[in-house]
């Protein structure tokens, strides 16, 4: 199922809700109901709630969008130290070179179609990963250089495989959910809590009051679903955050 699919359902679902709980309930209303009666304790509460949530909204917001940032940038930096590994070993004999090429090359292909749906199901790196980068480390470490140009090249391979090795590292660390499960509970209730509270304004059946309900709880729902799609900081399908790989590697 698509991300649009579920936004729309999702949106579509809370307006249905809200609009059928507040049709529902005008019809349970008598005629000498007085919507003007509502205590105006109860009005600033509905206030202080809608702006404390929405602050909440907001810096959870800013949070996952955060984690998912510096995720990405970590990916563009593991591949570009892979494509600079495997063009600095130009320098290399023909031998030591196509060597070093083909186990990157094999890396990468591991990283982008087995190991990342992987990492997406169950928030691990595979071990297969890290027997291919500990190859090509091998391949760049156990390596004599022969002369100056060669000894040269040297130093900046190993930087680069070490970077390679951080932003794996790093990686590992990022692939799990960024929000708890109390923080996400903290917001379902939030939620529901806000949306409950204009229910005690008495909302009428007329057009205004009921396309501004639905507004509003729909637009509750896609600020909740937007966290849900930058909770996971690699996205939700292998496509999401490989560009980098699939853009410098023919994989």
């Amino acid at each position: 199922m698509s991300e649009w699919l579920v936004l729309t359902l999702a949106m579509a679902a809370a307006c249905a809700v809200v609009l059928t709980i507040t049709v529902l309930r005008q019809r349970r209303v008598g005629d000498d109901d007085d919507p003007s009666e509502t205590p105006d304790v109860i009005e600033y509460m509905t206030m202080m709630v809608g702006v404390v949530y929405a602050i909440v909204l907001g810096l959870a917001i800013a949070g996952v969008w955060e984690a998912r940032t510096a995720a990405q940038d970590g990916v563009r930096v593991e591949a570009q130290a892979l494509h600079e590994v495997s063009e600095r070993v130009q320098a290399y004999a023909p031998t030591a070179r196509d060597t070093t090429r083909k186990d990157v090359h094999a890396y990468v292909s591991h990283v982008v179609h087995k190991e990342w749906p992987e990492m997406l199901d169950s928030g691990r790196l595979s071990d297969r990963g890290a027997e291919l980068l500990a190859k090509v480390r091998e391949d760049v470490t156990s390596y004599v250089p022969r002369d100056d140009h060669e000894n040269q090249s040297y130093q900046p391979l190993l930087d680069q495989v070490g970077a390679v090795d951080d932003a794996r590292g790093e990686r590992a660390h990022n692939a799990g959910d960024t929000m708890p499960g109390v923080v996400w509970f903290g917001l379902i209730v939030g939620a529901v809590v806000a949306v409950g509270l204009i229910f005690t304004l008495q909302i009428r059946r007329s057009g205004r009051e009921l396309l501004l309900a639905g507004i509003y709880s729909a637009l509750i729902a896609f600020l909740l679903f937007l966290i849900w799609d930058f909770d996971s900081p690699f996205g939700h399908a292998v496509g999401d955050a490989t560009g980098p790989f699939r853009v410098m590697f023919a994989v």
